[in-house]
């Protein structure tokens, strides 16, 4: 365990346009909350792991498969509009009342995000700790085919380029290396959210993931992403 205070967030809201009731369906078996909170107990490095949602079943269902403790959220936490920082800061001050403590660094593990390995998270958490770091999250390469340069608009009927090189970026390797976030991990220090006031910035630093993962949005990506748990390619 580590010297420094953690905490892993779970935030597993109720509502869900995509996929009802998306963060209690299941993949390979284990619901996505439950996959959420055994790879933060499994982390030698974390020390509470808490569920932040607005729901009685998912809070239920995060203590059932080990969470320390539930968050429930407030009606404006709740709802579609709300900021991961506002969910995150808000979890971050009720964890400190609720045990007297003051967490230096933290950890959020989107439950959408199922094939993160306890791995992942411990890399994210030590790149911060190790290099006194206050942002660090997972990232995956972008297809070419989606990068800025490929991707297309309409206006007034017509395709137009998104990026002002598009038209000129036809061939894939002269287009430059993106990233993109994969919801597997963030991890802050407690001065990111509370002074510089966001999650990610210019300084925040990567951990690159080459494996295929899946953020789940639509029923497809549940299937995928319980297909890949089962045939264990994460």
């Amino acid at each position: 365990m580590s010297d420094n205070l953690t905490f892993a967030l779970i935030p597993a809201r109720g509502g869900s346009k995509g996929i009802p009731r998306k963060n209690i369906r299941e993949v390979a078996g284990k619901s996505l909350i439950a996959r959420a909170v055994s790879i933060a107990k499994d982390c030698k490095m974390i020390n509470k792991v808490i569920v932040s949602t607005d729901d009685n079943e998912m809070a239920e269902e995060g203590m059932k498969h080990g969470a320390d403790n539930c968050i429930i959220r407030s009606d404006i936490l709740a709802s579609d509009l709300a900021l991961s920082i506002d969910v995150w800061r808000d979890a971050w001050l009720k964890a400190e009342e609720l045990y007297s403590l003051r967490f230096d660094f933290s950890v959020l593990l989107e439950p959408t995000s199922p094939l993160r390995t306890v791995k992942d998270v411990e890399l994210t958490l030590s790149k911060i700790i190790k290099e006194k770091l206050d942002s660090a999250l997972t990232v995956s390469p972008t297809p070419a085919h989606f990068t800025p340069n490929k991707t297309l608009m309409i206006e007034n009927g017509k395709l137009k380029f998104y990026h002002n090189n598009g038209i000129n970026n036809t061939l894939r390797q002269t287009i430059p290396n993106y990233y993109h976030r994969n919801g597997l991990c963030y991890a802050v220090s407690r001065k990111q959210i509370f002074e510089k006031n966001n999650i990610v910035d210019n300084f925040s630093v990567p951990i690159i993931i080459e494996r295929n993962v899946v953020n789940i949005d639509d029923p497809f990506e549940l299937k995928q992403a319980d297909w890949m748990l089962k045939n264990k390619l994460n």
